[in-house]
């Protein structure tokens, strides 16, 4: 098939999807499905729509019997973690590591590389999931698992413009074999992640939608500034804050 007739959207991209984003178990996937890698992005809301009905059912029952929201958004928090394999969170890390850590940008890359976690890192994870629990606790025994809904799927409608606008700032890293997805796909993922969150909190969404894309824009520049590009723990990172914004959001105005 010519290259110009690349179809924008195939039928195993979502599972693709899953396969990048999740630990979820899945059916092997043919080898030419992951060719699709980069366009696929456009179908990451949709994994962040699944892994928030499963994380926010689990809520659900902690409730029902009677447990304290506490408890309940740190079960969330916890199955979100563990549906993702903690990629985010690790992104997160050491993107605040290598960014505030080292003096050029070689050396920063290099710190986000190192599989060690710094203090940096450490306080990162410290306020994103303080934060979030902290929301999720005002947020679940009011129904709030329409905004987790609404957060899990703006924040990963956003990468897929963050991987086109932004060049790999390593050769050999994960962004860089993935590839860029380019602006239709940017703009399929953006499209259905504002729309799941509009059916799960109505006009909100725009509202919540234009805090995940000025995140998103404050971390591109940062990200540019600092390595000159993204890289897999920059798109982690992305993730977290807009989830956290989205979740913030959601406590200020109301669900």
């Amino acid at each position: 098939m010519p290259k110009n007739d690349i179809p924008p959207i195939a039928a195993s991209d979502v599972a693709v999807a899953f396969v990048l984003l999740t630990r979820l178990p899945l059916p092997a996937l043919p080898d030419h499905a992951f060719a699709r890698q980069a366009r696929a992005a456009w179908a990451f809301p949709l994994v962040g729509l699944v892994v928030a009905l499963l994380a926010g059912g689990l809520s659900w029952a902690a409730l029902w019997l009677g447990l304290p929201a506490g408890v309940a958004a740190g079960l969330v928090l916890g199955a979100q973690i563990l549906l993702t394999g903690a990629m985010h969170e690790d992104g997160l890390a050491d993107t605040a590591d290598g960014l505030w850590g080292g003096y050029t940008p070689d050396r920063r890359l290099e710190i986000m590389k190192d599989s060690a976690i710094g203090t940096y890192g450490v306080l990162a994870l410290i306020l994103s999931l303080g934060l979030r629990w902290a929301a999720l606790t005002v947020l679940l025994p009011g129904g709030g698992i329409v905004a987790l809904v609404a957060a899990a799927t703006l924040s990963r409608a956003p990468l897929a413009m963050l991987m086109t606008a932004l060049p790999p700032a390593r050769g050999g890293g994960l962004s860089a074999g993935i590839g860029a997805p380019g602006w239709r796909a940017s703009l399929t993922s953006l499209v259905i992640g504002a729309g799941l969150a509009w059916l799960a909190v109505g006009p909100m969404a725009l509202i919540l939608l234009a805090l995940g894309l000025g995140a998103t824009a404050a971390l591109a520049t940062l990200a540019r500034a600092k390595i000159g590009g993204q890289t897999g723990d920059i798109l982690g990172a992305t993730q977290q804050v807009v989830e956290m914004m989205a979740l913030l959001g959601a406590l200020v105005m109301g669900t």
